[in-house]
């Protein structure tokens, strides 16, 4: 609270008035609990104020993917690609690219699934990806954990993937886990990727998504989620893992591998995010323009594939273009242009009506410090304000994709409080005009709001407050030993690490679990609170 806010809370005839009680009643607001729906961030608030493109650009870069999809087409399709894919309306070159013709193209657009929940394993966690409803959350394959207190990066671990999800599990602003590192200690693919999952689901009771090597690790994967939600019909219903699938090699080629994890996925009921990562400049073009027609061209084969295999099963339009600084090739995640191209891209989604998912918050800072907050604050807000249905890579992560930190999540979890803060905007009706409350203080009040029905009414519900920001007075902060905001947030990471550990999914699945895939269970229950 300000020096002035202390004067005019301090005790007086004047202020003794109906008026009275400004300190203690805001006190008393703020420990009050609030309802989810008139919380003033949340999941699922409303972008779209911010449109870098105009009509006539979506336009032209819609026409330029049909043209690039009927003429130039994608190379290195499996078979069962092919099949699926030619006996859809595709056809298949003597050059051996397969080519869609643009009818083809529309109406897979016109048939795709869209207004669908992703669902966390608490119901509470669902997401509803329509329109231009924004939800935040990570992703990546990060092979370092930022040490920040020693500075340091040191391979990431198993454990640090399940310390995420649980950290993450008690965030408010960011909705959904995707795995953000690799188990460098897991050599072997398939322990990789089902120890991954299995850190993640166990970690958090939020919508998670993951990724798998080969089309044979997805089998005991859907075993172990079948389990977990007690039954293969359940999971069906309620899938509260999708796949993350990096089906494209770009420019304009099918990555094998990945193919057939998208195939297994599908027919097991896994929610696709349909994910292009061309990077300009180096596997995409420089034009920012360009990059956006290539990821666009992209993702939609991805849902002709999807849509042939399974017409309507759920899948997320996830161009991921992403910036490369050109005087050295190195990829610029926390780059203007960066923010520029997602938000490009959440209008390309928008466009088509199709569940839109991009990247923004990949600082190219190395540390939680001013470079990483201006990084993830610009291309964050921006993403938002696009109305991009899913903002992944959104908080934690540092050097381009390289790191990943725990005290960040803490950090950006405010930071994406006050994001959200600005996508909801402000509500403009004769009540928030406030004329009537203007002339109460004016002409019968003490001529300040601090103690004032509105403001007690509206402080919860119409203002954000960071939880490890600082907002005190120099003289405050001073005498609490001068903090600074990474100092409080690897403090919270400690408590968060000693005391939080999720038990959604009961011991008694988690001993079946053990029981039924025993070694290849590698994450130790005393990792897990014992």
């Amino acid at each position: 609270m300000s020096e002035t806010a202390e004067k005019l809370d301090a005790p007086g005839e004047e202020h003794r008035s109906r008026r009275s009680g400004g300190r203690e009643a805001r006190r008393a607001m703020r420990a009050a609990p609030l309802a989810d729906d008139i919380r003033p961030v949340r999941a699922g608030l409303e972008g779209g104020r911010y449109a870098p493109l105009s009509q006539n650009d979506l336009e032209r870069i819609h026409e330029a993917v049909l043209t690039l999809l009927e003429t130039v087409g994608f190379a290195n399709a499996i078979p069962s690609c092919i099949e699926a894919l030619t006996k859809a309306g595709a056809t298949l070159g003597e050059d051996g690219r397969l080519r869609f013709p643009r009818n083809l193209v529309l109406d897979t657009i016109k048939r795709a699934a869209r207004n669908f929940t992703l669902h966390g394993q608490d119901p509470k966690h669902d997401m509803v990806i329509q329109g231009k409803r924004v939800h935040y959350g990570t992703a990546g394959a990060a092979v370092h954990l930022v040490d920040v207190e020693k500075r340091v990066y040191r391979e990431s671990l198993l454990q640090d993937i399940y310390d995420a999800a649980r950290i993450v599990d008690g965030l408010d602003n960011i909705h959904f886990f995707q795995r953000p590192m690799v188990p460098r200690d897991i050599p072997d693919p398939l322990d990789m990727d089902f120890n991954t999952l299995y850190a993640c689901v166990m970690g958090t009771s939020k919508h998670v998504g993951t990724s798998f090597t080969v089309r044979e690790n997805v089998k005991p994967a859907l075993e172990m989620l079948y389990t977990i939600a007690g039954g293969e019909e359940n999971f069906r219903a309620r899938p509260f893992v999708s796949n993350s699938n990096c089906f494209v090699v770009p420019p304009m080629k099918f990555a094998e591998d990945a193919c057939g994890v998208l195939e297994a996925c599908v027919e097991g009921g896994i929610p696709i995010l349909l994910l292009s990562a061309g990077q300009a400049g180096a596997t995409a073009p420089a034009a920012i323009a360009g990059a956006v027609v290539q990821a666009v061209a992209e993702v939609l084969v991805g849902l002709i594939y999807v849509n042939a295999i399974k017409p309507g099963h759920p899948a997320i339009f996830g161009t991921w273009p992403f910036v490369s600084d050109l005087r050295t090739g190195a990829m610029s995640g926390g780059s203007a242009e960066q923010a520029l191209l997602t938000a490009c891209c959440a209008q390309m989604a928008q466009f088509y009506d199709l569940p839109g998912g991009s990247a923004a918050g990949m600082a190219d800072s190395k540390l939680p410090d001013i470079q990483s907050g201006f990084e993830k604050g610009i291309t964050d807000v921006m993403a938002g304000l696009s109305g991009l249905n899913l903002v992944y890579e959104s908080a934690g992560m540092h050097a381009s994709l390289l790191g990943f930190c725990l005290e960040s999540l803490i950090i950006d979890n405010d930071m994406l409080g006050m994001c959200q803060r600005c996508v909801r905007g402000i509500e403009v009706t004769d009540a928030a005009l406030s004329v009537d409350t203007i002339a109460d203080v004016c002409l019968n009040g003490p001529g300040h709001y601090l103690g004032h029905e509105q403001t007690l009414r509206l402080m919860q519900t119409e203002y954000f407050y960071p939880a490890v920001g600082d907002r005190f007075s120099p003289k405050e902060w001073n005498e609490k030993g001068k903090p600074d905001i990474l100092q409080r947030a690897i403090a919270e990471k400690k408590r968060v690490l000693a005391e939080r550990f999720p038990r959604h999914v009961p011991r008694s699945v988690d001993e079946k679990l053990r029981a039924r895939f025993g070694e290849l269970i590698q994450l130790p229950r005393s990792g897990m609170g014992g």
